[in-house]
Protein backbone atom coordinates (compact mmCIF):
# COMPACT_ATOMS: atom_id res chain seq x y z
CA UNK A 1 0.00 0.00 0.00
CA UNK A 2 2.79 2.43 0.90
CA UNK A 3 4.74 1.73 -2.29
CA UNK A 4 1.56 2.33 -4.31
CA UNK A 5 1.14 5.76 -2.67
CA UNK A 6 4.81 6.53 -3.31
CA UNK A 7 4.39 5.60 -6.98
CA UNK A 8 1.30 7.80 -7.23
CA UNK A 9 3.19 10.71 -5.67
CA UNK A 10 6.11 10.20 -8.05
CA UNK A 11 3.72 10.10 -11.01
CA UNK A 12 1.90 13.21 -9.79
CA UNK A 13 5.21 15.08 -9.30
CA UNK A 14 6.36 13.96 -12.74
CA UNK A 15 3.13 15.23 -14.33
CA UNK A 16 3.44 18.50 -12.42
CA UNK A 17 7.02 18.89 -13.63
CA UNK A 18 5.97 18.32 -17.25
CA UNK A 19 3.10 20.77 -16.86
CA UNK A 20 5.37 23.52 -15.56
CA UNK A 21 7.97 22.69 -18.22
CA UNK A 22 5.35 23.02 -20.96
CA UNK A 23 4.11 26.30 -19.49
CA UNK A 24 7.69 27.61 -19.39
CA UNK A 25 8.32 26.66 -23.02
CA UNK A 26 5.09 28.37 -24.11
CA UNK A 27 5.95 31.54 -22.16
CA UNK A 28 9.47 31.65 -23.66
CA UNK A 29 8.03 31.16 -27.16
CA UNK A 30 5.55 33.98 -26.61
CA UNK A 31 8.33 36.26 -25.33
CA UNK A 32 10.59 35.50 -28.29
CA UNK A 33 7.80 35.84 -30.85
CA UNK A 34 6.68 39.11 -29.26
CA UNK A 35 9.84 40.75 -30.57
CA UNK A 36 9.08 39.63 -34.15
CA UNK A 37 5.34 40.23 -34.32
CA UNK A 38 3.91 41.98 -31.23
CA UNK A 39 0.54 42.68 -32.86
CA UNK A 40 -0.27 39.03 -33.53
CA UNK A 41 1.04 37.93 -30.14
CA UNK A 42 -1.21 40.46 -28.40
CA UNK A 43 -4.17 39.23 -30.48
CA UNK A 44 -3.34 35.65 -29.56
CA UNK A 45 -3.16 36.52 -25.87
CA UNK A 46 -6.50 38.35 -26.07
CA UNK A 47 -8.10 35.32 -27.77
CA UNK A 48 -6.68 33.06 -25.05
CA UNK A 49 -8.06 35.36 -22.36
CA UNK A 50 -11.51 35.25 -24.00
CA UNK A 51 -11.43 31.44 -24.00
CA UNK A 52 -10.41 31.39 -20.33
CA UNK A 53 -13.24 33.78 -19.48
CA UNK A 54 -15.72 31.55 -21.35
CA UNK A 55 -14.65 28.27 -19.75
CA UNK A 56 -14.01 29.63 -16.24
CA UNK A 57 -17.61 29.19 -14.97
CA UNK A 58 -17.80 25.65 -16.33
CA UNK A 59 -14.38 24.89 -14.91
CA UNK A 60 -15.48 26.06 -11.46
CA UNK A 61 -18.60 23.87 -11.67
CA UNK A 62 -16.56 20.82 -12.70
CA UNK A 63 -14.07 21.46 -9.87
CA UNK A 64 -16.98 21.65 -7.42
CA UNK A 65 -18.45 18.44 -8.85
CA UNK A 66 -15.06 16.75 -8.52
CA UNK A 67 -14.78 17.92 -4.91
CA UNK A 68 -18.26 16.67 -4.09
CA UNK A 69 -17.58 13.43 -5.95
CA UNK A 70 -14.32 12.89 -4.04
CA UNK A 71 -16.09 13.54 -0.77
CA UNK A 72 -19.12 11.32 -1.36
CA UNK A 73 -17.93 8.83 -3.96
CA UNK A 74 -15.49 6.51 -2.34
CA UNK A 75 -13.71 3.93 -4.51
CA UNK A 76 -16.07 1.21 -3.23
CA UNK A 77 -19.12 3.17 -4.40
CA UNK A 78 -17.62 3.92 -7.81
CA UNK A 79 -16.57 0.29 -8.24
CA UNK A 80 -20.04 -0.93 -7.27
CA UNK A 81 -21.85 1.36 -9.73
CA UNK A 82 -19.27 1.79 -12.51
CA UNK A 83 -16.66 -0.90 -11.87
CA UNK A 84 -16.02 -4.38 -13.24
CA UNK A 85 -19.04 -5.87 -11.48
CA UNK A 86 -21.49 -3.03 -12.26
CA UNK A 87 -23.28 -4.95 -14.99
CA UNK A 88 -26.15 -3.39 -16.92
CA UNK A 89 -26.56 -0.67 -14.30
CA UNK A 90 -23.07 0.66 -15.07
CA UNK A 91 -23.75 0.75 -18.80
CA UNK A 92 -27.06 2.55 -18.31
CA UNK A 93 -25.52 5.08 -15.92
CA UNK A 94 -22.70 5.85 -18.36
CA UNK A 95 -25.21 6.24 -21.23
CA UNK A 96 -27.61 8.54 -19.39
CA UNK A 97 -24.96 10.63 -17.66
CA UNK A 98 -23.18 11.03 -21.01
CA UNK A 99 -26.39 12.21 -22.68
CA UNK A 100 -27.22 14.60 -19.83
CA UNK A 101 -23.72 16.12 -19.55
CA UNK A 102 -23.12 19.58 -21.02
CA UNK A 103 -20.24 21.95 -21.54
CA UNK A 104 -16.97 21.51 -23.39
CA UNK A 105 -15.71 17.94 -23.63
CA UNK A 106 -12.24 18.65 -22.25
CA UNK A 107 -13.72 19.98 -19.03
CA UNK A 108 -14.99 16.48 -18.24
CA UNK A 109 -11.61 14.75 -18.68
CA UNK A 110 -10.28 15.42 -15.14
CA UNK A 111 -13.51 14.16 -13.55
CA UNK A 112 -13.50 11.03 -15.72
CA UNK A 113 -9.84 10.37 -14.92
CA UNK A 114 -10.60 10.74 -11.23
CA UNK A 115 -13.53 8.30 -11.51
CA UNK A 116 -11.38 5.92 -13.55
CA UNK A 117 -8.68 6.04 -10.86
CA UNK A 118 -11.35 5.14 -8.30
CA UNK A 119 -12.47 2.07 -10.27
CA UNK A 120 -14.62 3.17 -13.23
CA UNK A 121 -14.16 0.81 -16.16
CA UNK A 122 -12.46 2.22 -19.24
CA UNK A 123 -15.29 0.94 -21.42
CA UNK A 124 -17.78 3.00 -19.41
CA UNK A 125 -15.60 6.09 -19.85
CA UNK A 126 -15.81 5.50 -23.62
CA UNK A 127 -19.59 5.06 -23.41
CA UNK A 128 -19.91 8.33 -21.50
CA UNK A 129 -17.79 10.21 -24.04
CA UNK A 130 -19.58 8.64 -27.02
CA UNK A 131 -23.03 9.54 -25.70
CA UNK A 132 -22.09 13.18 -25.21
CA UNK A 133 -22.77 13.49 -28.94
CA UNK A 134 -26.50 13.14 -28.20
CA UNK A 135 -27.43 16.67 -27.17
CA UNK A 136 -30.89 16.97 -25.64
CA UNK A 137 -31.22 20.73 -26.33
CA UNK A 138 -30.42 20.13 -30.02
CA UNK A 139 -32.85 17.24 -30.54
CA UNK A 140 -35.82 19.50 -31.43
CA UNK A 141 -33.76 21.24 -34.11
CA UNK A 142 -32.63 17.88 -35.52
CA UNK A 143 -36.22 16.66 -35.51
CA UNK A 144 -37.30 19.82 -37.35
CA UNK A 145 -34.70 19.33 -40.09
CA UNK A 146 -34.53 15.54 -40.37
CA UNK A 147 -37.75 14.17 -38.86
CA UNK A 148 -38.43 12.22 -35.71
CA UNK A 149 -37.81 8.81 -37.31
CA UNK A 150 -34.31 9.73 -38.40
CA UNK A 151 -33.40 11.26 -35.04
CA UNK A 152 -34.81 8.31 -33.07
CA UNK A 153 -32.97 5.74 -35.20
CA UNK A 154 -29.75 7.78 -35.08
CA UNK A 155 -29.91 8.16 -31.29
CA UNK A 156 -30.60 4.44 -30.81
CA UNK A 157 -27.72 3.51 -33.13
CA UNK A 158 -25.41 5.91 -31.30
CA UNK A 159 -26.28 4.33 -27.94
CA UNK A 160 -25.78 0.82 -29.36
CA UNK A 161 -22.48 1.85 -30.99
CA UNK A 162 -21.29 3.38 -27.72
CA UNK A 163 -21.93 0.13 -25.86
CA UNK A 164 -20.15 -1.88 -28.57
CA UNK A 165 -17.22 0.54 -28.39
CA UNK A 166 -17.14 0.17 -24.59
CA UNK A 167 -17.20 -3.62 -24.82
CA UNK A 168 -14.35 -3.57 -27.35
CA UNK A 169 -12.27 -1.27 -25.16
CA UNK A 170 -12.92 -3.39 -22.05
CA UNK A 171 -11.94 -6.53 -24.00
CA UNK A 172 -8.72 -4.96 -25.27
CA UNK A 173 -7.87 -3.71 -21.79
CA UNK A 174 -8.57 -7.11 -20.22
CA UNK A 175 -6.37 -8.89 -22.78
CA UNK A 176 -3.58 -6.37 -22.25
CA UNK A 177 -3.69 -6.98 -18.50
CA UNK A 178 -3.54 -10.76 -19.03
CA UNK A 179 -0.52 -10.33 -21.33
CA UNK A 180 1.23 -8.15 -18.75
CA UNK A 181 0.67 -10.76 -16.04
CA UNK A 182 2.04 -13.52 -18.31
CA UNK A 183 5.13 -11.51 -19.24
Amino acid sequence: MKSNKKEQMKERNKNLYYGFFFLGVVLVLYAVLFFFDPENICGSLQASLQIIIQIFPVLIIVILIMGIANYFLKPKVVSRHLGAESGVKGWLLAIFIGILSHGPMYIWYPLLKDLHDQGMRTGLVAVFLYNRAIKIPLLPIMIFYFGISFVAVLAIYMVIASVLEGVIIDTIERRTKVRRKDA
